[in-house]
């Protein structure tokens, strides 16, 4: 199938008007990076399987929280799930802790379960300068090379892990497994958008960290539109170094259905979500985000490399959707760091 581009008129103007629609819904300190090495500083127990663990980093120069989730059976290394937040970063209710069953879920799993807290609307990507409201951001570095040996000894797990992102992170995820070949065993995307250099995806970006996210300006980020750095961090013009990465991606028409678009969803019930916003603007948001993972689809197929789609024919984008991807993609990420599926 051909890859669908951004070419038609009206779907042009359609997207464009859905992206202005995220901008409406919903600090770090600047620090120059400093001499150290990456290590736990402090833990903090939330029940005997979760912690609270504080990682600095060098490359931003402070201390990130990670929520850990031991696995079930510590009796030999086990594998790691790198579970990503969205936007929000995590707090104030914004992450899988909050909005989510992970704890519940994946406590009979023998896989660790690792979320940084932080870095909210900073594509979990390391930017060219500092921004005077988003701060000093080298996520890729903390994430790829800083974080993984120092948690991954603490915990004891072996060198199998998974990158799973949501939303904002659902393209960080694409990008971080670009970054480093064979780092990662698989990657999941969930309703994340794959193309960010060409003019609509730019104005996503855009949308996502000054709007959304009130930052200075997203050109703090990878640099002028114009240069080489928006193309790097394109997953759909780099898809190729997708290639020996097992790859899971979903995404939704954006047509709200019951019971999560609806008073019936735990999250519109107890006022976590107002439900007019997540249809109003969930709906749009995610068929925008359904064009651009079909355009990732069809150019891994084309690319021979292998990729599992989870094309939803209904969902907005919204949590209760994203918690059914992290059951439905369950088997296909422990079969990919060799866990139990059970």
């Amino acid at each position: 199938m051909r890859a669908l581009r951004w070419t038609d008129t009206a779907t042009l103007r359609w997207v464009v008007g859905a992206l202005v629609a995220a901008s409406l819904v919903g600090a770090m300190s600047t620090a120059t990076a400093a001499p150290g090495t990456a290590r736990v500083v402090s833990t903090e127990d939330v029940n005997n399987r979760q912690q609270n663990v504080m990682v600095f980093s060098p490359a931003m120069d402070k201390s990130i929280l990670v929520q850990v989730i031991r696995a079930a059976d510590t009796t030999k290394p086990r594998p790691t799930m790198y579970l990503l937040n969205g936007s929000g970063g995590g707090p104030n209710q914004s992450g899988w802790d909050a909005q989510t069953d992970v704890v519940s879920f994946l406590r009979d799993k023998d896989v660790n379960v690792v979320t940084p807290f932080g870095g909210s609307n900073s594509y979990y990507t390391d930017w060219v300068r500092d921004d005077a409201v988003l701060g000093h951001n080298k996520w890729q570095t903390f994430i790829n090379e800083e974080l993984p040996p120092v948690i991954e000894a603490f915990l004891g797990a072996n060198e199998n892990r998974t990158l799973v992102g949501v939303s904002m992170s659902g393209t960080s995820v694409l990008n971080l497994a670009i970054a480093k070949p064979g780092f990662w065993k698989s990657v999941a995307s969930y309703s994340g958008c794959a193309q960010t250099s060409d003019p609509i995806g730019q104005e996503f970006v855009r949308l996502t960290v000054e709007n959304w996210g009130g930052g200075q300006s997203v050109e703090n980020m990878w640099g002028p539109r114009s240069g080489p750095l928006w193309r790097a961090n394109d997953p759909l013009v780099n898809a190729d170094r997708l290639r020996g990465t097992e790859i899971y991606l979903s995404t939704g028409s954006g047509i709200p259905a019951v019971p999560h678009d609806s008073p019936a969803d735990p999250r519109v019930r107890d006022g976590r979500v107002p439900l007019p916003v997540q249809i109003a603007f969930g709906g749009p948001i995610e068929a925008a985000i359904h064009f651009c993972t079909v355009n990732l689809t069809n150019r891994l197929r084309e690319l021979n490399i292998p990729v599992t789609l989870d094309d939803r024919p209904v969902g907005t984008h919204s949590w209760g959707y994203w918690e059914d991807d992290l059951h439905r993609s369950w088997p296909f990420l422990a079969e990919s760091i060799g866990s139990r599926v059970e």
